[in-house]
């Protein structure tokens, strides 16, 4: 007997209150056999992921299939169930052993990895987990029109479907917080949706940004330098608990090198959005900040200080800003509640950045963001906003130019 398992599973929080959902359909794939809810505890979105595939596969085989499709919006599980990723997190590699010892048991099983939106009724079912969660649901099945609590209980021992509760992490003073101590931005921001989080890499160096050059619309390839930085940037994403579902990238060469990295190693495609391109310097493209300076010394002064004001020639921040936020506006619509990776350039990032803080134009000389460097910033479609992470650059090393 074949059966059709849509899964997916959620944190508030990265680790947050968690849950997971899991729809069972015959062969058909819309006659539905049975559908769960699961409060996992306190947990990251992956584990939750996981959970959601077990407890699937747990009524499968109490069932009787013999073969077994399984759909998912998670690349991270898709891809390590199929064998193509490597299971670090060690929480992810026990749930993921169990599930690998009953996929043992049956005749066949694939899995497809689906956009989110075609897997709504798995995710609809892992949010109701996370509001139950929330209110106070201890860890367990939510009583659903099937009662699935049951049958899953029968198959697999309730010790083995409880999660590990999230390790401990170490604050700045030294001092321990469990996860659940460090609230989800839900719990404050007043946000009702699920964050489309944005994972912004600057692009690796080339031989302008090594000189110091403007480099606007020009487009120099990456450096050996800048492509080991993008490498390390790539492993630095694909280790991390929620890895991006899709990756997009300013038309530029320095961008489409970096991101087809980071893709290679993930299995993914490079979307390219032209609004996500550097800021046109017109005529100091090529130049030095010396050069820029000396060229024009009151006219430079005055762009410094003046976001309306374009390069001879080119763009100003103002127009770059309304061309990056319509792009942002874009990608948050097209990638709804999912995590991706935008390769670009200093003045879109500081864009979103600002975006995301709502500040100021001056927000442009008042942040650094070094090459290859890491931020995230979070939108949610209810309005508010959330900036994690800014310029982080921890995994790269130390290498001669």
């Amino acid at each position: 007997m074949k059966l059709v398992i849509e899964a997916d599973g959620g944190s508030r929080g990265n680790p947050g209150i968690a849950g997971s959902g899991t729809v069972i359909y015959e062969a058909d794939g819309t006659t539905v056999v049975r559908k769960l809810a699961y409060v996992v505890g306190t947990a990251t979105n992956n584990v939750a992921e996981y959970h959601a595939l077990y407890n699937g596969l747990c009524v499968a085989q109490q069932l009787g299939a013999t073969d077994i499709s399984v759909r998912m919006d998670s690349k991270l599980v898709v891809e390590q169930m199929s064998g193509r990723w490597k299971i670090k997190h060690p929480d992810m590699r026990e749930l993921a052993l169990k599930c690998q010892k009953i996929l043992r048991t049956l005749h066949s099983a694939e899995f497809t990895w689906v956009p989110r939106r075609q897997n709504a009724a798995a995710d609809a079912l892992a949010n109701l987990a996370m509001d139950a969660g929330a209110t106070g649901h201890p860890i367990g099945f939510l009583t659903l029109d099937n009662d699935a609590t049951e049958d899953v209980t029968e198959t697999a021992d309730i010790a083995d479907i409880t999660p590990t509760m999230a390790t401990p992490m170490t604050d700045a003073a030294g001092s321990k917080a469990t996860a659940a101590e460090t609230p989800a931005p839900t719990t404050w921001n007043g946000a009702t949706t699920n964050a489309t989080r944005m994972l912004l890499l600057r692009h690796g160096q080339t031989t302008m940004s090594r000189r110091r050059q403007y480099s606007g619309l020009s487009n120099p390839p990456l450096t050996e330098l800048g492509e080991w930085q993008a490498s390390r940037a790539a492993h630095r994403i694909a280790a991390a608990d929620d890895i991006p579902t899709a990756i997009i990238a300013s038309p530029l060469a320095r961008c489409q090198q970096t991101a087809q990295t980071v893709a290679d190693l993930l299995n993914l495609p490079v979307n390219t959005e032209p609004g996500l391109v550097e800021l046109d310097f017109g005529q100091w493209d090529g130049l030095t900040f010396a050069q820029a300076n000396a060229a024009d010394p009151k006219l430079h002064a005055r762009w410094l200080l003046d976001p309306t004001l374009p390069a001879p020639g080119g763009e100003s921040l103002a127009q770059a800003h309304e061309r990056v936020t319509a792009a942002r506006k874009r990608l948050q619509e097209r990638y709804q509640g999912c995590t991706i990776l935008v390769v670009s350039h200093v003045t879109p990032i500081k864009s979103i950045l600002g975006q995301a803080l709502d500040a100021a134009a001056n927000i442009y000389h008042r942040l650094h963001l070094d090459l290859a460097s890491l931020s995230i910033a979070e939108f949610y479609a209810d309005g508010p906003t959330c900036v994690r992470l800014v310029n982080d650059t921890s995994y790269l090393k130390v290498q001669s130019t």
